[in-house]
Protein backbone atom coordinates (compact mmCIF):
# COMPACT_ATOMS: atom_id res chain seq x y z
CA UNK A 1 0.00 0.00 0.00
CA UNK A 2 1.30 3.42 -0.95
CA UNK A 3 1.57 6.00 1.81
CA UNK A 4 0.14 9.43 1.00
CA UNK A 5 2.75 12.06 1.93
CA UNK A 6 2.94 15.82 1.45
CA UNK A 7 6.47 17.03 0.73
CA UNK A 8 6.99 20.74 1.43
CA UNK A 9 9.93 21.87 -0.69
CA UNK A 10 10.81 24.85 1.49
CA UNK A 11 13.15 27.60 0.32
CA UNK A 12 16.85 28.42 0.43
CA UNK A 13 18.51 25.00 0.44
CA UNK A 14 15.14 23.36 1.18
CA UNK A 15 14.38 22.14 -2.35
CA UNK A 16 17.79 20.43 -2.59
CA UNK A 17 17.26 18.68 0.73
CA UNK A 18 13.71 17.73 -0.24
CA UNK A 19 14.86 16.15 -3.50
CA UNK A 20 17.54 14.06 -1.80
CA UNK A 21 15.17 13.02 0.98
CA UNK A 22 12.51 11.87 -1.46
CA UNK A 23 15.09 9.89 -3.45
CA UNK A 24 16.49 8.18 -0.34
CA UNK A 25 13.06 7.38 1.10
CA UNK A 26 11.99 5.85 -2.22
CA UNK A 27 15.17 3.74 -2.13
CA UNK A 28 14.05 2.08 1.12
CA UNK A 29 11.50 0.13 -0.91
CA UNK A 30 8.54 1.70 0.87
CA UNK A 31 5.97 2.99 -1.61
CA UNK A 32 4.83 6.61 -1.42
CA UNK A 33 2.28 8.72 -3.23
CA UNK A 34 4.01 12.10 -3.05
CA UNK A 35 2.39 15.52 -3.31
CA UNK A 36 4.98 18.28 -3.62
CA UNK A 37 3.97 21.77 -2.47
CA UNK A 38 5.78 25.06 -1.92
CA UNK A 39 5.90 27.28 1.15
CA UNK A 40 8.19 30.06 2.34
CA UNK A 41 9.74 33.16 0.81
CA UNK A 42 9.99 31.70 -2.70
CA UNK A 43 6.19 31.63 -3.11
CA UNK A 44 5.45 35.03 -1.53
CA UNK A 45 5.36 36.99 -4.80
CA UNK A 46 3.10 34.47 -6.52
CA UNK A 47 0.79 33.54 -3.67
CA UNK A 48 0.93 36.63 -1.46
CA UNK A 49 1.59 34.41 1.54
CA UNK A 50 4.42 32.10 2.63
CA UNK A 51 1.81 29.46 3.51
CA UNK A 52 -0.61 28.98 0.60
CA UNK A 53 -3.95 27.24 1.10
CA UNK A 54 -2.91 24.34 -1.12
CA UNK A 55 -0.26 23.40 1.41
CA UNK A 56 -2.81 23.14 4.19
CA UNK A 57 -5.27 21.31 1.96
CA UNK A 58 -2.66 18.74 0.96
CA UNK A 59 -1.68 18.07 4.58
CA UNK A 60 -5.33 17.63 5.55
CA UNK A 61 -5.69 15.07 2.76
CA UNK A 62 -2.47 13.06 3.24
CA UNK A 63 -2.26 13.39 7.07
CA UNK A 64 1.51 12.94 6.80
CA UNK A 65 3.96 15.68 5.82
CA UNK A 66 7.73 15.98 5.65
CA UNK A 67 8.99 19.53 5.41
CA UNK A 68 12.24 20.98 4.16
CA UNK A 69 13.56 24.09 5.95
CA UNK A 70 11.51 27.26 5.47
CA UNK A 71 12.50 30.91 5.87
CA UNK A 72 9.84 33.05 7.52
CA UNK A 73 9.58 36.35 5.59
CA UNK A 74 10.17 39.47 7.66
CA UNK A 75 7.38 42.03 7.94
CA UNK A 76 4.57 39.91 6.49
CA UNK A 77 2.50 39.42 9.62
CA UNK A 78 3.71 35.82 9.95
CA UNK A 79 5.57 35.17 13.19
CA UNK A 80 6.69 31.80 11.84
CA UNK A 81 5.47 29.47 9.10
CA UNK A 82 6.48 26.56 11.30
CA UNK A 83 4.43 27.89 14.20
CA UNK A 84 1.49 28.55 11.87
CA UNK A 85 1.51 24.91 10.71
CA UNK A 86 1.59 23.63 14.28
CA UNK A 87 -1.29 25.86 15.32
CA UNK A 88 -3.37 25.12 12.23
CA UNK A 89 -3.34 21.38 12.96
CA UNK A 90 -3.02 21.61 16.76
CA UNK A 91 0.27 19.71 16.67
CA UNK A 92 0.95 20.23 20.33
CA UNK A 93 3.88 17.82 20.72
CA UNK A 94 7.26 18.54 19.17
CA UNK A 95 9.44 15.44 19.56
CA UNK A 96 13.18 15.86 18.98
CA UNK A 97 15.51 12.87 19.42
CA UNK A 98 19.13 13.76 20.22
CA UNK A 99 21.42 10.82 19.51
CA UNK A 100 25.17 10.57 18.99
CA UNK A 101 26.50 8.96 15.81
CA UNK A 102 30.06 7.67 15.55
CA UNK A 103 31.95 9.99 13.21
CA UNK A 104 30.12 13.18 14.20
CA UNK A 105 32.28 15.70 16.07
CA UNK A 106 31.01 15.98 19.63
CA UNK A 107 32.37 16.25 23.16
CA UNK A 108 30.05 13.42 24.21
CA UNK A 109 29.45 9.77 23.41
CA UNK A 110 26.45 7.47 23.74
CA UNK A 111 23.84 10.18 24.20
CA UNK A 112 20.31 9.07 23.41
CA UNK A 113 17.85 11.70 24.67
CA UNK A 114 14.36 12.58 23.50
CA UNK A 115 12.97 16.07 24.09
CA UNK A 116 9.19 16.43 24.09
CA UNK A 117 8.28 20.10 23.79
CA UNK A 118 4.79 21.56 24.21
CA UNK A 119 4.03 23.45 21.02
CA UNK A 120 0.98 25.67 21.56
CA UNK A 121 1.08 27.48 24.91
CA UNK A 122 3.58 29.40 27.04
CA UNK A 123 5.17 32.60 25.77
CA UNK A 124 4.95 31.31 22.20
CA UNK A 125 1.16 31.69 22.32
CA UNK A 126 1.85 35.14 20.86
CA UNK A 127 -0.18 37.16 23.36
CA UNK A 128 1.84 40.37 23.40
CA UNK A 129 1.30 44.03 24.17
CA UNK A 130 3.56 46.55 22.46
CA UNK A 131 5.39 49.20 24.44
CA UNK A 132 3.58 52.52 24.26
CA UNK A 133 0.27 51.14 22.99
CA UNK A 134 -2.88 52.35 24.77
CA UNK A 135 -3.93 48.76 25.51
CA UNK A 136 -0.55 48.12 27.09
CA UNK A 137 -0.95 51.10 29.41
CA UNK A 138 -4.42 49.85 30.30
CA UNK A 139 -3.05 46.38 31.06
CA UNK A 140 -0.27 47.81 33.23
CA UNK A 141 -2.83 49.77 35.23
CA UNK A 142 -5.03 46.68 35.59
CA UNK A 143 -2.10 44.60 36.84
CA UNK A 144 -1.24 47.20 39.46
CA UNK A 145 -4.88 47.39 40.53
CA UNK A 146 -5.41 43.63 40.68
CA UNK A 147 -2.22 42.48 42.36
CA UNK A 148 -0.41 45.57 43.57
CA UNK A 149 2.62 44.98 41.34
CA UNK A 150 4.09 48.01 39.63
CA UNK A 151 5.39 47.68 36.09
CA UNK A 152 7.43 50.35 34.30
CA UNK A 153 5.19 52.37 32.00
CA UNK A 154 7.57 51.89 29.06
CA UNK A 155 7.36 48.10 29.21
CA UNK A 156 6.38 45.67 26.48
CA UNK A 157 4.47 42.68 27.87
CA UNK A 158 4.14 39.04 26.83
CA UNK A 159 1.60 36.73 28.46
CA UNK A 160 2.52 33.17 29.46
CA UNK A 161 -0.53 30.86 29.51
CA UNK A 162 -0.07 27.28 30.74
CA UNK A 163 -3.21 25.20 31.20
CA UNK A 164 -4.08 21.93 32.88
CA UNK A 165 -5.34 20.43 29.61
CA UNK A 166 -2.35 21.63 27.59
CA UNK A 167 0.03 20.21 30.17
CA UNK A 168 -1.87 16.97 30.60
CA UNK A 169 -1.78 16.11 26.92
CA UNK A 170 1.92 16.92 26.41
CA UNK A 171 2.95 14.92 29.48
CA UNK A 172 0.76 12.00 28.39
CA UNK A 173 2.41 12.09 24.98
CA UNK A 174 5.84 11.91 26.64
CA UNK A 175 4.84 8.84 28.66
CA UNK A 176 3.21 7.19 25.65
CA UNK A 177 6.38 7.80 23.64
CA UNK A 178 8.46 6.31 26.45
CA UNK A 179 6.34 3.16 26.53
CA UNK A 180 6.22 2.76 22.75
CA UNK A 181 9.98 3.17 22.43
CA UNK A 182 11.11 1.17 25.46
CA UNK A 183 12.26 4.22 27.41
CA UNK A 184 12.66 4.05 31.17
CA UNK A 185 12.25 7.56 32.55
CA UNK A 186 10.41 10.84 31.98
CA UNK A 187 11.73 14.09 33.46
CA UNK A 188 9.45 17.15 33.67
CA UNK A 189 11.35 20.44 33.38
CA UNK A 190 10.03 23.68 34.87
CA UNK A 191 10.74 26.83 36.91
CA UNK A 192 7.99 26.39 39.47
CA UNK A 193 10.09 27.83 42.28
CA UNK A 194 9.63 31.25 40.65
CA UNK A 195 6.55 31.00 38.39
CA UNK A 196 4.30 29.22 40.84
CA UNK A 197 1.00 29.66 38.99
CA UNK A 198 2.19 28.73 35.47
CA UNK A 199 5.18 26.43 35.84
CA UNK A 200 3.78 25.34 39.21
CA UNK A 201 0.62 24.21 37.44
CA UNK A 202 2.73 22.42 34.81
CA UNK A 203 4.60 20.48 37.51
CA UNK A 204 1.52 19.63 39.57
CA UNK A 205 -0.30 18.37 36.47
CA UNK A 206 2.74 16.38 35.31
CA UNK A 207 2.89 14.64 38.69
CA UNK A 208 -0.79 13.70 38.43
CA UNK A 209 -0.32 12.27 34.93
CA UNK A 210 2.75 10.31 36.05
CA UNK A 211 0.62 8.36 38.50
CA UNK A 212 -1.12 6.73 35.54
CA UNK A 213 2.19 5.32 34.24
CA UNK A 214 3.77 3.43 37.17
CA UNK A 215 6.05 1.39 34.89
CA UNK A 216 7.96 4.55 33.87
CA UNK A 217 10.18 6.37 36.34
CA UNK A 218 9.25 10.01 36.83
CA UNK A 219 11.22 12.95 38.19
CA UNK A 220 11.40 16.70 37.73
CA UNK A 221 14.15 19.28 37.36
CA UNK A 222 14.28 23.08 37.49
CA UNK A 223 15.23 24.39 34.04
CA UNK A 224 18.53 26.06 34.94
CA UNK A 225 19.67 22.99 36.86
CA UNK A 226 18.53 20.82 33.95
CA UNK A 227 20.79 22.70 31.54
CA UNK A 228 23.76 22.23 33.85
CA UNK A 229 22.97 18.54 34.34
CA UNK A 230 22.74 17.95 30.59
CA UNK A 231 26.21 19.38 30.13
CA UNK A 232 27.71 17.52 33.12
CA UNK A 233 25.96 14.13 33.03
CA UNK A 234 23.53 13.73 30.13
CA UNK A 235 23.65 9.96 30.47
CA UNK A 236 21.30 10.23 33.48
CA UNK A 237 18.39 11.41 31.32
CA UNK A 238 16.06 9.74 28.87
CA UNK A 239 12.81 11.54 27.90
CA UNK A 240 12.44 15.21 28.86
CA UNK A 241 9.05 16.95 28.74
CA UNK A 242 9.00 20.75 28.80
CA UNK A 243 6.81 23.81 28.27
CA UNK A 244 7.24 25.57 24.95
CA UNK A 245 10.02 28.10 25.59
CA UNK A 246 12.22 25.80 27.68
CA UNK A 247 11.64 23.07 25.13
CA UNK A 248 12.88 25.31 22.33
CA UNK A 249 16.06 26.20 24.22
CA UNK A 250 16.81 22.69 25.48
CA UNK A 251 16.18 21.20 22.02
CA UNK A 252 19.09 23.21 20.68
CA UNK A 253 21.18 22.34 23.73
CA UNK A 254 20.46 18.67 23.07
CA UNK A 255 21.41 19.10 19.41
CA UNK A 256 24.65 20.71 20.52
CA UNK A 257 25.47 17.73 22.70
CA UNK A 258 25.30 15.36 19.72
CA UNK A 259 27.02 17.48 17.09
CA UNK A 260 24.64 20.24 16.07
CA UNK A 261 21.41 20.92 14.24
CA UNK A 262 22.73 19.16 11.15
CA UNK A 263 22.01 15.82 12.83
CA UNK A 264 18.85 16.85 14.70
CA UNK A 265 15.51 15.52 13.37
CA UNK A 266 12.07 16.45 14.61
CA UNK A 267 8.38 15.60 14.38
CA UNK A 268 5.20 17.42 15.36
CA UNK A 269 2.23 15.37 16.52
CA UNK A 270 -1.30 15.92 17.80
CA UNK A 271 -4.56 14.05 18.23
CA UNK A 272 -5.94 14.65 14.72
CA UNK A 273 -3.85 11.96 13.04
CA UNK A 274 -1.79 14.60 11.23
CA UNK A 275 1.99 14.53 11.67
CA UNK A 276 4.67 16.84 10.28
CA UNK A 277 8.33 15.80 10.16
CA UNK A 278 11.15 18.30 9.74
CA UNK A 279 14.81 19.02 10.11
CA UNK A 280 15.26 21.44 12.99
CA UNK A 281 17.84 23.67 11.29
CA UNK A 282 17.24 26.71 9.09
CA UNK A 283 17.14 27.06 5.33
CA UNK A 284 20.72 28.43 4.93
CA UNK A 285 19.87 30.62 1.90
CA UNK A 286 23.53 31.60 1.38
CA UNK A 287 24.17 28.01 0.27
CA UNK A 288 21.17 27.84 -2.06
CA UNK A 289 21.90 25.90 -5.25
CA UNK A 290 25.42 24.94 -4.18
CA UNK A 291 24.77 21.24 -3.44
CA UNK A 292 26.65 21.73 -0.18
CA UNK A 293 24.45 21.33 2.89
CA UNK A 294 24.23 18.28 5.11
CA UNK A 295 21.05 16.22 4.48
CA UNK A 296 21.32 14.14 7.66
CA UNK A 297 18.71 15.94 9.79
CA UNK A 298 16.01 15.76 7.14
CA UNK A 299 16.86 12.13 6.34
CA UNK A 300 16.64 11.21 10.02
CA UNK A 301 13.28 12.99 10.09
CA UNK A 302 12.35 10.72 7.22
CA UNK A 303 13.27 7.73 9.36
CA UNK A 304 10.96 9.06 12.09
CA UNK A 305 8.23 9.35 9.46
CA UNK A 306 8.75 5.77 8.33
CA UNK A 307 8.35 4.53 11.89
CA UNK A 308 5.22 6.66 12.33
CA UNK A 309 3.78 5.06 9.20
CA UNK A 310 4.36 1.59 10.61
CA UNK A 311 7.42 0.93 8.45
CA UNK A 312 9.70 0.18 11.42
CA UNK A 313 12.03 -2.17 9.55
CA UNK A 314 12.64 0.39 6.80
CA UNK A 315 13.13 3.10 9.44
CA UNK A 316 15.79 1.03 11.20
CA UNK A 317 17.56 0.27 7.91
CA UNK A 318 17.57 3.95 6.93
CA UNK A 319 18.99 5.07 10.28
CA UNK A 320 21.56 2.29 10.06
CA UNK A 321 22.58 3.35 6.55
CA UNK A 322 22.93 6.98 7.64
CA UNK A 323 25.00 5.93 10.66
CA UNK A 324 27.28 3.77 8.51
CA UNK A 325 28.00 6.53 6.00
CA UNK A 326 28.75 8.96 8.82
CA UNK A 327 30.93 6.40 10.60
CA UNK A 328 33.04 5.81 7.49
CA UNK A 329 33.39 9.56 7.02
CA UNK A 330 34.30 9.34 3.36
CA UNK A 331 31.20 10.49 1.47
CA UNK A 332 29.96 13.18 3.84
CA UNK A 333 29.46 16.92 3.50
CA UNK A 334 32.09 19.47 4.51
CA UNK A 335 30.64 20.12 7.97
CA UNK A 336 31.08 16.45 8.93
CA UNK A 337 34.76 16.33 8.04
CA UNK A 338 37.41 16.87 10.77
CA UNK A 339 38.60 19.79 8.64
CA UNK A 340 35.77 21.79 7.08
CA UNK A 341 38.06 22.66 4.14
CA UNK A 342 38.69 18.99 3.37
CA UNK A 343 38.64 18.70 -0.46
CA UNK A 344 37.26 15.15 -0.22
CA UNK A 345 33.93 16.41 1.13
CA UNK A 346 30.97 15.56 -1.10
CA UNK A 347 27.77 17.41 -1.85
CA UNK A 348 24.20 16.96 -0.65
CA UNK A 349 23.25 14.70 -3.55
CA UNK A 350 26.40 12.60 -3.31
CA UNK A 351 25.93 11.97 0.40
CA UNK A 352 22.34 10.94 -0.33
CA UNK A 353 23.57 8.51 -3.00
CA UNK A 354 26.09 7.03 -0.55
CA UNK A 355 23.27 6.41 1.94
CA UNK A 356 21.25 4.71 -0.80
CA UNK A 357 24.23 2.45 -1.53
CA UNK A 358 24.53 1.70 2.19
CA UNK A 359 20.85 0.76 2.34
CA UNK A 360 21.63 -2.23 0.14
CA UNK A 361 24.01 -3.69 2.72
CA UNK A 362 22.57 -2.63 6.10
CA UNK A 363 20.60 -5.50 7.57
CA UNK A 364 21.42 -7.73 4.60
Amino acid sequence: MKHLVTLILGDGTGPELAAVTRKVLDATGVEFDWTEVEAGVDVMERAGTPLPDEVLESIRRTKTCIKAPITTPVGTGFRSVNVALRKEFDLYACVRPCKTFAGVRSRYRDIDLVIVRENTEDLYAGIEFEQGDAKTHELIEDIERLCGRRIAKDSGISIKPISIEGTRRIVKSAFKYAIANDRKKVTAVHKSNIMKFSDGLFLATAREVAEDYPSIEFEDRIIDNMCMQLVQKPELYDVLVLPNLYGDVVSDLGAGLVGGLGVAPGMNLGDSGIAIFEATHGSAPKYKGQNKVNPTAMLLSGALMLKHLGESEAAARLEGAIAEVIRRGEQVTYDMKPNRDDPTAVGTREMGDAIIDSLATVGA
